[in-house]
């Protein structure tokens, strides 16, 4: 007599009998594996950023590269006034100005008109602001003392010449191209563009640019998928969509592995009748992490064709970007030539209530409002709606049970996931 399990009532609770891989030894194993592949090519700093640094940069000059003033008003010789007095001095014939350096030598007994940025002339250590100083005809008169080195910026006071100031594997951001600059840096080694595949997979996919006709879905993932890569600094390639046939897989699979260096591919990651690519991933002995314990996205699966690096995605929208920014996105990082890094989130009270199953990591859409983070009505993967209301993942930990109103929850805001 056929003895069936029980209703449970829930499309992704974790089967009996089956090993389900808990989210942080997945994120374990793939930063055990993942390597850069990403080449190096020498380009024009102003052409960097967004680019990861092949090499460390040694800053090649000081800066400030001489000392300057940091403000208007007038150059001494400070040791000459460390009193309490009242003290005339009779100006320079002439003042200093940013870029027109003084090549006279300005005596002890004398002080120089000197305007922000201009370089400290010989005998100058110290400016006194011009607003604490008095003019006197052809001199001035302030009063005593006076601090050695006052409103003064010292040559390598911010960077030392032969200092090392960025490493290998760090994304370029607009301030560290200010960085690079102020030292002199011209040309940076860094990791030519990651070229990601996207690859859909289904027969009831179809674009927007095609005609609807019943039976069929929009293709979701595909501009959404496109779009971060582009978003994340990469350069997507779009490999259309593979049809329900193992030999249209197998086919497409070979292309991207001649020309990305990794591939993004979204359905066919379950276990089903109709789920070719990571069946055919499994035949060919290539799937390497499969099944795990997170919910969205359990069924999916990753591993590599001739080497090139696959993240099969589950086909349900929120379940294709969870997946893509929690396992994906470091792992990208690294194979673009960057470290690995966790997405950074912080703790804030929640506004809503909910019961949770032990063993699978959870993640909620989310946003904040009013100083709490509210979660998304539905949880349901095909609610493509929550993620357009969303700024962000509320993440619930394999232990958690539920969540109370005003307990405190972490919430990962998807900007966390552009570094």
């Amino acid at each position: 007599m056929i003895d069936p399990p029980p209703a449970r009532d829930d499309s992704i609770a974790l089967p009996r009998g089956v090993e389900w891989m808990p989210v942080d030894q997945a994120l374990g194993l793939l930063k055990k594996r993942i390597v850069v592949t990403t080449s190096v090519e020498r380009c024009e700093l102003a052409n960097s950023c967004g680019r990861f640094l092949a090499e460390d940069i040694i800053a090649p000059n000081n800066s400030p590269p001489y000392t300057n003033s940091a403000v208007d008003g007038f150059g001494i010789c400070a040791q000459e006034f460390d009193k309490q007095a009242i003290f005339s001095l009779p100006l320079h014939k002439e003042r200093v100005a940013a870029g027109r350096p003084l090549n006279s030598r300005v005596l002890k007994e004398e002080a120089v008109r000197i305007l922000t940025g201009a370089q400290l002339p010989d005998g100058v250590d110290t400016v006194i602001l011009e607003e604490d100083v008095s003019l006197k005809g052809q001199n001035i008169v302030f009063r005593g003392p006076i601090k050695k080195g006052s409103n003064t910026r010292v040559e390598g006071e911010d960077v030392k010449k032969a200092q090392l100031i960025l490493e290998t594997g760090r994304k370029l951001r607009p301030c560290d191209l200010a960085l690079l600059a102020s030292v002199g840096v011209r040309m940076v080694a860094v990791r030519k563009k990651l070229r990601v595949g996207i690859l859909s997979s289904g027969d009831e996919l179809c674009s927007t640019s095609e005609k609807f006709t019943q039976g069929k879905i929009f293709d979701a993932n595909k501009p959404m998928l496109i779009s971060q890569m582009e978003e994340w600094g990469y350069d997507p390639i779009d490999f259309g969509r593979a049809l329900d046939i193992e030999e249209d897989v197998i086919e497409r699979l070979d292309q991207a592995s001649k020309i990305c260096d990794v591939l993004l591919t979204t359905g066919g990651a379950s276990a089903g009748d109709q789920d070719y690519l990571s069946a055919t991933l499994k035949r060919n002995d290539c799937l390497e992490i499969w099944r795990l314990a997170v919910k969205p996205g359990r069924p999916m699966a990753m591993g590599f064709w001739n080497s090139l690096p696959i993240f099969v995605l589950p086909g349900n929208p929120v379940a294709a970007l969870v997946c893509t920014l929690i396992f994906a996105c470091p792992a990208l990082r690294v194979i673009a030539g960057g470290r690995w890094e966790s997405p950074k989130g912080f703790s804030m009270p929640a506004a809503f209530a909910k019961s949770k199953k032990p063993g699978r990591r959870e993640f909620l859409r989310g946003r904040i409002k009013e100083g709490r983070v509210e979660a998304f009505g539905s949880e349901g993967s095909g609610r493509v709606s929550g993620l357009s209301w969303a700024e962000g993942l509320i993440e619930l930990g394999e232990d958690c049970e539920g969540v109370s109103f005003e307990e405190l929850v972490r919430f990962i805001p998807f900007t966390s996931f552009r570094e």
